[in-house]
C-alpha cells in the first residue's frame, strides 16, 4: 500500500503519467496485483490523462474485484461516467 499511496502522491505533484508508471511496478506484486485499489487508482489517473475507454475498463475491474458495497456503488457509478464520455462532448465510450 505504501508504494500505491507514493504513487497517488507522485501523480498529484508530477501528473498521472508519472503515477501510472509508478503503478507498473506493483503488476508483478501477489499482494496488490489483483486488488481493487490497484484498478481504481489505474482507473483515476487514466481518466485524468483522457483516456476515457482505459479508464473505464479498469474501473469495472474494480469493481468486480471488492467486496464493499459503497466501494462497489462508487466504483460503478466512476464507471457510468467513463461510458458518457469526455464531459460536455456529447459522444458515447464503447468498451466491450
Amino acid at each position: 500500500m505504501v508504494t500505491l499511496n507514493h504513487a497517488i502522491a507522485a501523480a498529484m505533484v508530477h501528473g498521472p503519467s508519472k503515477g501510472l508508471e509508478l503503478l507498473k511496478t506493483l503488476d508483478s506484486d501477489g499482494r496488490l496485483a489483483e486488488h481493487h485499489r490497484l484498478e481504481a487508482v489505474r482507473a483515476h489517473l487514466l481518466e485524468m490523462l483522457g483516456d476515457h475507454e482505459s479508464a473505464l475498463r479498469h474501473y469495472r475491474a474494480a469493481a468486480g474485484r471488492t467486496t464493499s458495497i459503497p466501494e462497489l456503488n462508487y466504483l460503478g457509478t466512476q464507471a457510468a461516467r467513463q461510458e458518457e464520455g469526455p464531459r460536455g462532448s456529447g459522444e458515447k465510450t464503447t468498451v466491450p
